[in-house]
């Protein structure tokens, strides 16, 4: 059997390259590793980045992440040399020379495990051994022979996955008011005994209390617009009296995030309602989109030959992780966030649901299935965890009858007018359209995969009812007139075929051609027009599209009245399975025919009058050149309104809370934003600011010699703050071409300083697992985007300083150019900017003994945006040499705060 010491381990960085073998370590050239890999099996940690590092994307080896996949599925490592050190109880490497033989020393471990009758999840890990070996996995030689063979066959996956169960409706809630000591008491529970009373967040508890009243008033929930500071307390703050309610009531409480990364933390919050973890597994229920979770058919598919390669390999990895996962959550769940990068873009999305082709009661794993288990779950559940997006949609067209959400907590409530607009918004374009065409049609061509269309998930209906059967045939037929495949590289070469096509040609035709003048056409990046004063050309495409559409509408429309017959008829075929399916089915045709209703609206639209309550353009998406999509877009001028109608009139209570929900603005801005404006009372307000010695413990220093558009000195800048911060940075950028840009001129110092830096869009690393590995070493640095503007949430030393590249300015974009102009012109576009400096400066003290600074490298930073930072944080303009110096003073009182604390002073609440 080989023994793990014996192979050869590589580790490279920005810092250097190291590679062990004959008990040896030794620095080497990139042309040397790379060969060495070719020619023996190495151990690697994470092979994409160290490919990556070593300019040979290419690159393959004895990958522990892949072994720690297959050892210990669905269990939470930070995939760093220091993370698998801690989580293996290895000494941490002292410098990256050590590191490779740490990996020679984490294979003995992990392999030993596998030996070991302590090995939790043994059961299975034989089969897929087996499996994996027959795929030629790498590490399968090392692992089949130390696995016992079991002494009877392993359950297959999925007949081991439990069922869930069919319970009757739940009654409606009872109507009742909470007492305030009874919230009191429950909010003294939850922070725990000995917690140090907080008066601002006893009185956002009692606040949020009033939510839960008794409706009162038809179309007019009982809501509250809550701004709490960072440190109230807030999570802790509204669950006391939504669990209190729940119980009381027997009702169900929704709580929607804008990120994952706050669904993972309440999550973990509601162990203090329910300490047994199996109940809270089953009073608090997270739910996402049916897009996020592992589909048992897909995954079947792939297991039984549906992939191959890389992408088989992977497949059995989650399958492993796939018998010991929570809820099946793919993304943001317990799958390992790094899994999937391993095997670049092998297969992950194949293995989920994401063009709603599910099949429901018509698939073999429906009692087993991942989605169906969440949505019952949370029918009985007290506290259901869910994002923006999937509560609105639940609210406009859940297919859950009687599960709409009617007491909500929308916290992030500062994202909800962005998460309507994308909600509420109708695209019709290339990928959206095909879309459509293979959810009617079927697999054309030579296509594999488990896609089945309208005839093959509804043959029985097809064969029983010759109206439906008719329907479906006509729906295929009319599909024809959609995009199919290629169609991107008809319409660039001139060749469209079909009236779409040719529409989306039109489209494209016209975007470049007043693109032209204004010089973006160059630019690489998407390009747009205001669907203004069109063409005669693209006009009579246009009708000519909206007739094919037209075409396609009438059959689907026939084809729903058809099954809703069927179920009132009730023929003898009809069973439990079957109805479930139909009425599935139902709700799936329903989303199509709104879509496309949606898209005749907009087509209407072109060569007639503007709407003003949509702002409607035509765009060209591109990355670096190259185009992937074209179509015409539909955004309401203002998505709070169906956002009232949908979603906040029907309900019983919403309490939308934030730490920035005015958002730069007033109360009025809060009100606008949040959809309150449009119910017939309005909501009620409540604020409490943080707890935060802010002038103390904060500064903020706004860098004047800087040169804008000077990359060379935006990246000295960079590289000497985080020196002199000794790591522990959140660089945010405006721009994905800058950020790449600094990153590639300081990587390499501030590596050969011991300070790692890590990028989105540069890592082929997740953004989840580069939060995680940022906050695990206090020494690394993250630079980002907009996504880490909030959402991040980093306390202690690992977060001691954030800079911005400069001021984040609204892009100039039709929509945002109609909401600048309805909405008050600068004044509008300040309120935006404030918002974002304030989200961004949020990251900066997330507890009470944080401390550090806040950067922004731009002379041009107007004082009237200065009221984003918290009153009394002491703003100074200067030069880098000071900000330097500044830094570098914080950095230090920061460790030394946190040296004597020993990283022990998170506050209960928070």
């Amino acid at each position: 059997m080989i023994d793990p010491a014996a192979l050869p381990a590589l580790h490279a960085s920005h810092g250097g390259i190291w590679l062990r073998e004959a008990d040896r370590t030794a620095a080497v050239a990139k042309g040397t590793a790379i060969a060495r890999t070719a020619e023996t099996p190495t151990l690697l940690l994470n092979a994409p980045l160290t490919g990556q590092r070593l300019g040979y994307p290419d690159l393959n080896g004895l990958d522990l992440l892949e072994l720690w996949a297959f050892i210990h599925p669905a269990r939470f490592l930070v995939p760093t040399p220091k993370g698998l050190a801690e989580a293996l109880n290895l000494p941490r490497p002292a410098s990256e020379a050590d590191i490779p033989e740490l990996l020679q020393a984490a294979t003995g471990a992990l392999l030993a495990t596998l030996e070991s009758p302590a090995w939790i999840e043994r059961e299975g890990g034989w089969t897929a051994a087996q499996a994996l070996h027959r795929l030629r996995w790498p590490w399968a030689p090392l692992v089949a022979g130390r696995i016992a063979t079991p002494k009877e066959a392993e359950r297959w996956l999925f007949s081991k996955l439990p069922e869930w169960e069919e319970n009757p409706p739940r009654p409606a809630p009872r109507s009742v008011s909470l007492q305030s000591d009874a919230v009191v008491a429950r909010l003294a529970q939850l922070t725990g005994a000995g917690a140090e009373a907080r008066p601002g967040q006893q009185a956002y508890a009692a606040a949020a209390a009033e939510v839960f009243r008794p409706k009162a008033h038809r179309d007019q929930p009982n809501m509250l617009l809550a701004e709490a500071g960072t440190g109230i307390g807030k999570t802790l703050g509204y669950l006391a009296p939504a669990s209190l309610w729940a119980g009381e009531a027997q009702g169900t409480v929704w709580i929607s995030t804008y990120t994952k990364a706050l669904q993972r933390q309440l999550d973990r919050e509601s162990l203090r309602l329910f300490p047994d973890p199996a109940v809270a597994a089953k009073r608090v229920v997270v739910r996402k989109g049916r897009e996020n979770y592992l589909c048992l058919l897909n995954l079947e598919d792939a297991l039984q030959g549906g992939f191959s390669g890389r992408a088989a390999i992977l497949a059995q990895l989650v399958a492993r992780w796939a018998a010991f996962t929570k809820d099946g959550d793919m993304i943001g769940g317990d799958l390992p966030g790094w899994l999937p990068t391993l095997f670049r873009r092998n297969g992950s999305t194949a293995l989920t649901d994401r063009r709603g082709e599910c099949i429901y009661a018509g698939c073999p794993h429906y009692r087993k299935c991942f989605v169906e288990r969440s949505a019952r779950a949370s029918a009985d559940a007290d506290i259901v965890i869910a994002n923006h997006a999937l509560v609105m949609i639940n609210a406009a067209r859940g297919r859950e009858t009687g599960q709409a959400p009617q007491r909500i907590v929308f916290d992030e409530g500062h994202h909800l007018f962005d998460a309507a607009d994308s909600t509420f918004s109708v695209a019709l374009s290339g990928q959206e359209a095909i879309e459509l065409r293979r959810w009617v049609m079927g697999p054309e061509g030579n296509s594999r995969g488990r896609r089945r269309g309208l005839a093959a998930r509804l043959s029985d209906l097809a064969s029983y009812d010759e109206q439906g059967g008719e329907a479906i045939r006509a729906a295929a037929e009319a599909a024809r007139a959609l995009p199919a495949d290629e169609w991107l590289k008809r319409i660039v070469a001139g060749e469209p075929f079909g009236p779409v096509e040719e529409l989306l040609a039109a489209v494209r035709g016209t975007v470049y051609a007043r693109a032209a003048d204004t010089g973006e056409a160059d630019a690489g990046y998407g390009l747009e027009t205001e669907l203004a004063e069109p063409d005669g050309a693209l006009v009579e495409a246009a009708q000519e599209a909206a007739r094919a559409l037209d075409s396609l509408l009438r059959p689907l429309t026939h084809l729903g009245k058809r099954m809703e017959a069927v179920i009132e008829e009730a023929p003898d075929w009809l069973d439990g399975a079957a109805r479930a399916r139909v009425e599935g089915a139902i709700a799936s045709l329903g989303w199509r025919r709104d879509l496309v209703t949606a898209w005749l609206a907009l087509l209407a639209r072109i060569g007639g009058p503007a709407d003003a309550d949509f702002v409607d353009w035509l765009a060209v998406e591109r990355i670096e050149g190259r185009e992937f999509d074209i179509g015409i877009h539909r955004h309401w001028l203002d998505p709070t309104r169906p956002l009232a109608q949908t979603v906040l009139k029907p309900a019983q209570g919403v309490l939308i809370t934030s730490a920035t929900l005015k958002g730069g603005g007033d109360w009025d801005n809060a009100a606008s934003r949040s959809g309150a404006s449009h119910l017939p009372r309005g909501a009620e307000q409540f604020e409490a600011s943080s707890p935060f010695d802010y002038p103390e413990r904060s500064e903020v220093l706004i860098v004047t010699d800087i040169k804008r558009g000077d990359i060379a000195a935006l990246s000295g800048a960079y590289a000497r703050l985080i020196e002199a911060a000794g790591g522990g940075t959140l660089g945010l950028f405006t721009a994905i071409r800058r950020l790449r840009a600094v990153h590639a001129r300081i990587a390499d110092r501030l590596a050969r300083a011991g300070l790692p830096l890590y990028a989105q869009h540069v890592d082929p690393i997740d953004t989840g697992t580069l939060i995680d590995i940022f906050r695990d070493d206090p020494r690394a640095s993250l630079l980002g985007t907009d996504a880490l503007r909030d959402g991040v949430d980093v306390p202690g030393h690992s977060l001691r300083l954030v800079v911005m590249e400069g001021v984040p300015w609204s892009k100039p974009t039709v929509l945002h150019a109609a909401r600048k102009l309805a909405g008050g012109g600068s004044a509008y576009d300040d309120r935006l900017i404030r918002a974002r400096m304030a989200q961004a400066f949020g990251r900066l003290i997330r507890r009470a003994e944080d401390r550090g600074s806040f950067v922004i490298l731009s002379s041009a930073m107007p004082s009237r945006l200065l009221s984003a930072f918290p009153p009394g944080t002491p703003i100074r303009r200067l030069t880098l040499d000071e900000a330097i110096i500044s830094v570098s003073g914080q950095s230090r009182a920061g460790h030394g705060s946190h040296a004597a604390l020993g990283h022990q002073g998170v506050e209960s609440g928070t």
